[in-house]
């Protein structure tokens, strides 16, 4: 195996430990402030655009270890990411939900019989016609 092909390899698994590192390793215990996680991402941006560049020109060792310092940097901004704000809940990373509901729709049981009795009492009681009724029963 060539040495090209040897250290080409073993830089791509430098930055796929980087990556698994920066995603499967202990948070730190607080985020990094948003001003300069954003400065990390966009100095990740220019590393890549200098890294493309470089590729572009035919300075493919420059290009890459150009690229890796970005796609290093990009790890660290999601690693520092994961850390806990100080607005986040205490305890859990999410809210407890709250419990269901007694009944399965959450709409309280309706006494039909009572409603029907009421029902009955309204349509029986005496009122007076509307006065819009009067005035067409006179035409």
């Amino acid at each position: 195996m060539p040495l090209s092909d040897i250290w080409k390899l073993a830089f791509a698994l430098v930055l796929v430990a980087t990556i698994v590192t920066s995603a499967c390793a202990r948070a730190p215990s607080r985020s990094a402030p948003p001003g300069e996680l954003r400065r990390l991402v966009i100095s990740a941006l220019g590393l890549y655009a200098i890294g493309g560049l470089a590729a572009l020109t035919h300075h493919s060792a420059l290009a890459a270890l150009v690229s890796g310092a970005g796609i290093g940097t990009a790890a660290l901004a999601a690693w520092l990411s994961r850390g806990h704000d100080p607005e986040d809940p205490p305890g859990g990373d999410d809210p407890v939900e709250e419990p269901p509901p007694p009944d399965p729709d959450g709409v309280p049981r309706l006494d039909w019989d009572a409603f029907e009795r009421a029902f009955r009492e309204y349509a029986r009681r005496q009122r007076p016609p509307s006065p819009a009724g009067r005035d067409q029963l006179v035409d």
